[in-house]
């Protein structure tokens, strides 16, 4: 599965989702404008000393991220999109997920551009919240999400007994900026 923040304005958010890429073998997508500098020590900060375990790949926008993701898919990455909105679609509990999936989040105080969301009405997904609860806070969405999608779509989960062993590259001084690649320079 891949993970993607369409435009995140929160460094902290998209650090909380970064160490939880590095958590589940997952691709971190970050769609620009970013509302914060790679070199953010706050987003440093939030990712911890996961940073070296961390693929990043960040876009120039949507389309940049759609060509870089449809490069040798077995589906077209339209039927791969799951589009999280606090604005209706189907319930996470109830979506079926495939192992390639995109796992698509918007920025903190706007979610996903409404073109998105209509051009593709039958990829929304939502987490159910009482009335009167606007939405739950980005990184929160994204882990309930990612690991729901990925238990849903049999994707097995990091074998792990609870035991920590620190990477290798753990104690070095890695900044995100350091683990980013750009999709239009592959």
């Amino acid at each position: 599965m891949d993970v993607c923040l369409v435009s995140p304005e929160i460094p902290h958010n998209t650090g909380c989702a970064a160490r939880l890429c590095a958590a589940t073998h997952n691709v971190l997508h970050l769609v620009e404008p970013l509302g914060f500098s790679l070199e953010d020590r706050y987003l440093k900060r939030a990712g911890l000393d996961y940073w070296p375990q961390v693929e990043l790949v960040i876009h120039r926008d949507w389309d940049a991220l759609l060509a870089h993701l449809s490069r040798g898919a077995r589906r077209p990455a339209a039927e791969r999109l799951r589009l999280f909105t606090a604005r209706g679609g189907a319930s996470l509990f109830e979506t079926a997920f495939e192992p390639d999936d995109i796992l698509v989040f918007g920025c903190e105080s706007k979610g996903l551009p409404t073109e998105l969301i209509d051009a593709h009405p039958t990829r929304r997904v939502y987490i159910p919240v009482a009335r009167g609860v606007r939405s739950l806070n980005l990184a929160n969405v994204a882990c309930l999400s990612v690991y729901t999608a990925m238990v849903r779509a049999g994707v097995p989960l990091p074998d792990n007994d609870g035991t920590y062993e620190a990477h290798p590259l753990a104690n070095e001084d890695i900044w995100p900026l350091s683990r980013a690649r750009r999709s239009d320079a592959t």
